[in-house]
């Protein structure tokens, strides 16, 4: 496939997806455990038993008597999608492929990982796994995914009838 034509699919796919990924899968993930997290929380009066390195000593000032900070844990997912790319994969009806299918899907679930600051990875199998590209953020990684999925030719031809996208969320 030529560089511009690849590009111009690669586009395609981005726009149709980023509405479906920005009406699905609005916000970041929050936690809903309180604990040793980064972000901060709330501040609430001391109970015998907290942690004393929690005490927040500007408000324990002010107030003259012991509070401490709660933290929410940061939940950073990984998103690793499985895709089969066995022969029967050029399975379809005239007007899309199970292939193009797959590549639409990916791209959606991508782009809205992309959109919540997670790291997605991508592996490509047959009967073996033929390809694996490793979780990292961003959109730049994204599209190589798509590209990948776009332009990968898989060595073995088996034939499986199922269509398999497995997403492993971690």
């Amino acid at each position: 496939m030529e560089t511009a034509e690849l590009l111009k699919k690669v586009r395609k796919i981005e726009i149709k997806t980023k509405k479906l990924t920005s009406d699905l899968f609005t916000g970041e993930y929050h936690s809903a455990f309180k604990g040793k997290g980064m972000l901060f929380s709330e501040v609430r009066k001391y109970v015998p038993g907290d942690d004393v390195r929690d005490i927040d000593w500007n408000v324990t000032a002010k107030l003259s008597e012991p509070y401490v900070k709660i933290f929410e844990e940061e939940r950073e997912l990984t998103m690793m999608l499985l895709v089969d790319l066995s022969s029967s994969e050029l399975f379809g009806s005239s007007l899309v492929t199970k292939r193009e299918l797959i590549t639409e899907l990916c791209a959606v679930l991508a782009f809205s990982a992309m959109q919540n600051n997670d790291k997605v990875g991508v592996i490509f199998f047959t009967d073996e796994v033929e390809f694996f590209l490793p979780p990292k953020k961003g959109k730049k990684h994204g599209l190589r995914i798509i590209r990948e999925l776009i332009n990968f030719n898989p060595k073995e031809k088996k034939q499986t009838f199922l269509m398999h996208v497995n997403i492993l969320i971690i």
